[in-house]
């Protein structure tokens, strides 16, 4: 009986020695248990947790802060439709008005009613409706516009203090970063659409804008003239375009910078017209190719290949060869970066550009000029931009004045020439400095050029220079 019992008691101290290690080994979060990693080394952390989930980012609170800012535009403009028939049987010159309606979207920006949306949204119209977020309607009166960087400002008379968006600085965008486009495509009232920001400073070769802000949020007509903001409901953005060959969105749009559209806003209320100033250099944005080509080793930054004379830039000292990679804290790796920045900038603002000259880094201080004060020279003729006085006097939109003759060939016909306006060079109409500069870029000092001038006096004559 004895030895039974001790039998019994190493039997029962087996089984529970057993259970004890099942336990302590193989269930719940037992060393040796599936939840647990067999590896007990530690090892580095190569992940990175992304705010991708639906709590991280609260779409909800910034559209319904962003949806009651933003407004419908609706433009009425007219035109003659002849009927060649009647004129050609009947000798009948005259024409039906017709009504051609355009519709966009636009964003509040201060509680007494002031709008601001893209210019061609509003070109040409007789008359411009605002519709807001509920449902109220009011005519509204077009403060003034900036056709090249396509920015309208619109007022309207409301009988309560209106909802207004906020602005953010939108130098301080990251791609990647949630953003929400507001707006009113296809005549809806304001729809919402989630997106992230794809790029920053897209250079999309446009006569005006060269730094959009890109994104994926989806943009369709209709849409022009709204709103982009971020998640906290603030804009950064006024939606201008989409790149497509359908004409509905494919997959990007893009979106003028808050930063250069409140510059130009805060000019039209202050001044009546856009101030713009310029730094006074012409170039190229460096890549593999044009580096390359120039026999430099760096890849990024702005190339100067010219200085416009009497410009902030000449003033400074800065000279052709020299690149640009720095204006004020802001870096420059592309011609889209330093449009971009110059944009929100006025004439006699001073910037601290950082550059590189025979691979040593300097700083200049640089005063911005005003583009009328800009020059170009050639062939002994220095010419500068027609005055707002000058277009009105002869009715002109485009054209450069000659300022000034230093070259003594021409010194007999200099009386003849100082004053009149270069319309057309070898055929091409000019516009401004800048386009004459580029122009006579590709022609050399010994080359005939063709040029056509209205004088003082207001005949057109037609020489070869």
């Amino acid at each position: 009986m004895k030895r039974f019992s001790n039998l019994f008691l190493v039997c029962l101290l087996s089984g529970a020695t057993t259970l004890g290690a099942y336990k302590l080994l193989f269930e719940g979060n037992g060393l040796l248990s599936p939840k647990k990693s067999i590896v007990t080394v530690a090892s580095p952390n190569y992940t990175k947790t992304v705010g991708l989930s639906p709590e991280t980012v609260d779409f909800a609170a910034a559209a319904d802060k962003a949806v009651h800012t933003v407004v419908h535009v609706k433009n009425v403009s007219y035109r003659t439709v002849s009927n060649p028939i009647m004129e050609y049987f009947y000798g009948y010159r005259g024409g039906q008005q017709q009504e051609q309606v355009g519709t966009g979207s636009g964003v509040i920006i201060s509680e007494d009613g002031y709008i601001v949306t893209n210019n061609h949204v509003v070109q040409d119209a007789s008359d411009i409706e605002i519709t807001l977020n509920n449902k109220k309607v009011y005519k509204a009166k077009l403060i003034g516009t900036d056709s090249k960087m396509d920015i309208a400002l619109l007022k309207i008379d409301a009988d309560d203090k209106l909802p207004y968006v906020t602005f953010a600085d939108s130098d301080n965008i990251k791609v990647g970063e949630w953003v929400l486009a507001v707006g009113n495509p296809y005549n809806l009232t304001s729809t919402v659409t989630a997106g992230i920001i794809s790029a920053k400073a897209r250079n999309l070769d446009t006569n005006g804008i060269q730094s959009f802000i890109q994104t994926d949020a989806a943009v369709n007509p209709g849409n022009s003239g709204g709103a982009l903001v971020n998640t906290n409901g603030e804009l950064i953005g006024i939606n201008t375009m989409i790149s497509s060959q359908t004409g509905s969105y494919v997959g990007y749009s893009f979106a003028i910078p808050s930063n250069i559209a409140r510059k130009i806003i805060e000019d039209i209320m202050e001044y009546g017209n856009v101030q713009r100033g310029i730094l006074g250099v012409r170039g190229t944005e460096l890549n593999g190719a044009v580096s390359k080509e120039l026999g430099l080793s760096r890849t990024e930054g702005f190339y100067v290949g010219s200085v416009d004379k009497n410009s902030g830039a000449d003033k400074a000292g800065l000279q052709k060869g020299d690149v640009i990679v720095k204006i004020d804290n802001s870096n420059i790796n592309s011609y889209a970066d330093l449009s971009g920045f110059i944009n929100t900038k006025r004439p006699n603002d001073k910037v601290q550009v950082t550059y590189i000259r025979n691979n040593e880094t300097k700083t200049a201080a640089v005063t911005l000029t005003k583009n009328e004060f800009v020059n170009a020279e050639f062939k002994g003729i220095e010419l500068e931009d027609i005055s707002p006085a000058d277009k009105k006097r002869f009715n002109l939109n485009y054209g450069v004045k000659i300022k000034d003759i230093s070259n003594e060939r021409f010194a007999a016909y200099a009386n003849d020439l100082k004053g009149g306006i270069i319309l057309s060079i070898n055929n091409t109409k000019v516009q401004d400095v800048k386009a004459v500069s580029e122009m006579l870029d590709g022609i050399n000092e010994n080359d005939s050029v063709q040029i056509e001038m209205l004088t003082r006096n207001g005949q057109v004559v037609r020489f070869i220079l």
